[in-house]
């Protein structure tokens, strides 16, 4: 009995086995279905998405392009508060495209922007009442017959910031900044920097603090130094520099042959960096008495900030990230200024 047992048990299991593709072949059929019908939705979702994409972006270079032409005329003409008005809505427009922009488009509404302040502020000094520079180069001729200053000899004053410090410069004389100092502690404060063009040029191991709202900031050929800054309502330019640490809110940064540096920032679009390397990135922390208000005169959105979004004009590989940026680790940042 046992024998015939076994006889009549032994084909049960083939029989099982054959039967068992029989039930697992729909789950598997049905699994494939519809991990089909998902690729075929997400392909859709894809397409709708570009279609979108292409909406966006052809809409936003229609209005850029009527922007940009309403602040030419503008500057033109000479209306220069309403051309900055127009300007400032133009950058705003283009911070808010990032998202769906390509690079390049990015990088074309950056230049258009960064040219236009140029010419504002070509225009502005243009303006100006030609007695505050008749003034300055009346002092310099008068400084030899004069009784001899303990100030002469030494490199210029840094508490003054109308001394023509930016000669040289495409625009001409900045209204507002520091030249050429060295080792020194150096302060503008709201009335001063109120919607200036600041520059910072040649310093060397200076701590340069700005309380207040400019409406750009260029710190150019400066090494060693620490920058500290309100909220700019434009653009930040950082070029030629070395072993500096800057802390800024702006609504757009550039970044141009500099190297080892450590950058704070609030930047409502995405920052850029040029012939650079050892960039290090943290949001921005600097804070002081009334920085709240030149936060609502500048027009930045303090809940805005792409800080760790970069782009770098000298890497191009798109699975790679750019060796010359990085992040600050959290516990590496500074959190107290003074």
């Amino acid at each position: 009995v046992p024998a015939e047992a076994a006889e009549l048990a032994a084909p049960a299991e083939p029989e099982l086995a054959a039967a068992a593709p029989a039930v697992l072949l729909p789950e598997r059929l049905q699994r494939r279905e519809a991990e089909r019908q998902q690729g075929v939705e997400r392909q859709r979702q894809k397409k709708e998405a570009q279609v979108v994409k292409e909406e966006q972006s052809e809409f936003f270079l229609a209005s850029f392009a009527r922007e940009r032409e309403a602040v030419e005329a503008l500057l033109a003409t000479g209306t220069l508060e309403e051309a900055a008005s127009r300007l400032q809505a133009m950058q705003k427009l283009l911070t808010g495209s990032v998202r769906f922009l390509a690079p390049y488009e990015v990088r074309q509404g950056q230049e258009s922007v960064a040219r236009l302040q140029g010419e504002l502020a070509a225009r502005r000094q243009q303006l100006q009442p030609k007695k505050k520079f008749a003034f300055r180069v009346l002092k310099k001729e008068a400084a030899p017959g004069s009784a001899p200053r303990p100030a002469e000899p030494t490199p210029p004053d840094p508490a003054a910031p109308d001394a023509g410090l930016a000669e040289g410069e495409a625009g001409g004389p900045a209204l507002c900044g520091f030249s050429g100092a060295q080792d020194a502690e150096l302060e503008l404060g709201p009335a001063e920097l109120l919607q200036q063009d600041v520059l910072l040029a040649e310093l060397r191991g200076c701590r340069v603090l700005l309380r207040g709202n400019p409406n750009t900031l260029r710190v150019r050929d400066c090494s060693g130094c620490t920058v500290l800054c309100g909220p700019v309502s434009t653009s930040v330019l950082l070029d030629g520099c070395g072993d500096c640490l800057l802390a800024v809110a702006c609504q757009q940064l550039r970044t141009h042959r500099t190297r080892r540096c450590r950058l704070y920032v609030q930047v409502t679009s995405r920052a850029v960096i040029e012939a650079c390397s050892d960039i290090a990135f943290a949001p921005y922390s600097w804070s002081y008495p009334g920085i709240e208000r030149d936060f609502e005169s500048s027009g930045l959105d303090r809940n805005s900030n792409n800080w760790n979004l970069v782009d770098d004009f000298d890497w191009l590989a798109s699975d790679k990230p750019s060796p010359n940026w990085s992040l600050i680790a959290e516990q590496d940042r500074i959190t107290c200024w003074d």
